[in-house]
């Protein structure tokens, strides 16, 4: 029993380094690659934001993942360790291969599959399953619209000020900016 525990407490951490592994370079790439902040002070920057983000914007994530998936009355520890060893395989792949994925999603996978070989599609949430297929596609549409949104808010606000003048402005930009990407 606690050798068992142990290992899924270690897949876990290795998932979550993966994660950060998988997903690091989209946060700091911009900082690094600017000057703004040195590679070691931009990995922190951003580990601290990405361990203090559920303060900000709670754990409806871990909530819907947790809860709204599948059955909570067929979750064990068989199931816990199917869905970190997909999830975990399918990072180290898709970052093999330079595939920009998701890995909640991939964890999301891991969990529909595990309790479809467990249980059978009664142990589904369709309603929770739903949401996140609908959001897969209302994400990148909404990602486009506020960006251009911004981006064209930005360019007025600053089409005729001189790159030096407003450099620092943007500098102090990325810092904020950074943090939210992941």
């Amino acid at each position: 029993m606690a050798i068992s525990v142990i290992l899924l407490i270690f897949l876990a951490l290795t998932f979550d380094f993966l994660n950060g592994f998988h997903d690091a370079a989209n946060s700091v790439a911009t900082i690094v690659s600017t000057r703004v902040l040195s590679p070691r002070y931009a990995v922190m920057w951003a580990a601290f934001f990405n361990f203090v983000a559920f303060l900000v914007f709670g754990t409806h994530v871990a909530g819907t993942i947790g809860k709204g998936i599948i059955d909570i009355n067929i979750m064990d520890s068989s199931i816990i360790f199917a869905t970190l060893l997909g999830a975990c395989i399918w990072n180290i792949i898709t970052w093999y291969f330079g595939l920009p994925t998701s890995s909640s999603h991939a964890l999301i996978g891991g969990m529909i599959g595990a309790a479809l070989v467990k249980s059978g599609p009664s142990s589904l949430i369709t309603s929770g399953i739903f949401k996140i297929v609908l959001f897969l596609f209302i994400s990148p549409v909404l990602g486009l619209v506020l960006g251009l949104t911004i981006g064209m808010t930005v360019y007025r606000l600053f089409q005729k000020s001189h790159p030096l003048r407003v450099d620092h402005l943007f500098r102090k930009g990325q810092l904020i900016s950074a943090p939210l990407i992941v």
